[in-house]
């Protein structure tokens, strides 16, 4: 008997609050894409005024509420209709992965909120393009050449990179040939001319087939006699000198300029003006002297 009044109670309790369902992307978001959420209630009864979206802040480890804005890459357009909240978001980025919820406020202080159950959760994929960058000074500063031209017996390292939502496979392999290296760095030790060639980076992203990115680069391999100059290392260090000279002349020329204008200034002064001479002084007025003359001539 008991368990019946209790079925009866939760029955009742189900059937008489309303509830909110969130429908949004159901496949894979990618970066750029729009995005559509709706929020629908089971009750015909409940005011769609009073619910709104919210999203968990990640860095703050709250929710907080979505507002309509339209400023730089961060658009959200809210709609109602008769039954639903809509929202849109037309470029979708990192900003805008959820998981989202829609709320209704309580008709009162005391009233319980109602919640979506389950949350909306989806993540925004994206890829950038492939950075190739070579084991040494120069792979701080700049990235790699088109052509990559070394000297006979060098060592060669390459590393693949790219900023992804999620962390790419990594593949290198060599026009004409039919091995894959599965790695993002290519090693080449004492290059010979045999290892001539293009040489092409792949990435794959691991949720995204689409997103897969390449970069081809050119290995031309310079005789053992070949000018230091000739190789993509030579011209880089040429290129690094040429500019510090130029940087340190600059600096020299504008520190002489600089004090040669000041030791002109210090050494060519002008007469003192001394207004005091050329102001003419009254008896009437404040500056004036002690005189026993009764003339209205000004003093000189």
């Amino acid at each position: 008997m008991k368990v019946l009044l209790v079925a009866a109670l939760v029955a009742l309790i189900l059937g008489s609050s309303a509830t909110l369902l969130i429908k949004g992307p159901s496949q894979p978001v990618l970066e750029g894409e729009s995005i559509t959420l709706e929020c629908l209630s089971s009750d015909s009864e409940l005011n769609i005024s009073q619910v709104h979206f919210e999203v968990f802040s990640q860095y703050l480890q709250l929710w907080r509420r979505v507002w309509e804005r339209s400023w730089c890459y961060s658009l959200m357009r809210m709609e109602r209709t008769a039954h639903s909240l809509v929202m849109s978001i037309p470029h979708a980025g990192k900003f805008s992965e959820g998981p989202y919820r829609c709320v209704s406020d309580g008709d009162n202080g005391t009233a319980t909120d109602i919640i979506s159950s389950p949350l909306l959760n989806f993540k925004v994929h994206y890829m950038g393009e492939l950075s190739l960058t070579r084991e040494g000074y120069t792979s701080s500063y700049l990235g790699v050449p088109q052509e990559l031209k070394v000297r006979l017996g060098d060592a060669v390292v390459l590393r693949c990179s790219s900023s992804s939502s999620e962390e790419p496979s990594y593949f290198w392999s060599r026009d004409g040939d039919d091995w894959i290296l599965p790695s993002s760095t290519l090693t080449l030790r004492k290059i010979s001319a045999m290892d001539e060639g293009q040489y092409t980076c792949m990435a794959e992203h691991p949720s995204v087939e689409s997103l897969s990115k390449n970069r081809t680069i050119s290995i031309t391999v310079l005789s053992k006699d070949a000018p230091w100059y000739q190789s993509s290392n030579g011209r880089f260090m040429l290129m690094t000198s040429a500019a510090a000279l130029s940087l340190l002349v600059f600096v020299l020329a504008t520190s002489v300029f600089l004090c040669r204008r000041a030791k002109r200034a210090t050494t060519c002064k002008g007469p003192i003006d001394d207004r005091s001479q050329k102001k003419p002084i009254y008896k009437v007025s404040v500056e004036s002297l002690p005189s026993t003359c009764a003339d209205k001539q000004p003093l000189v």
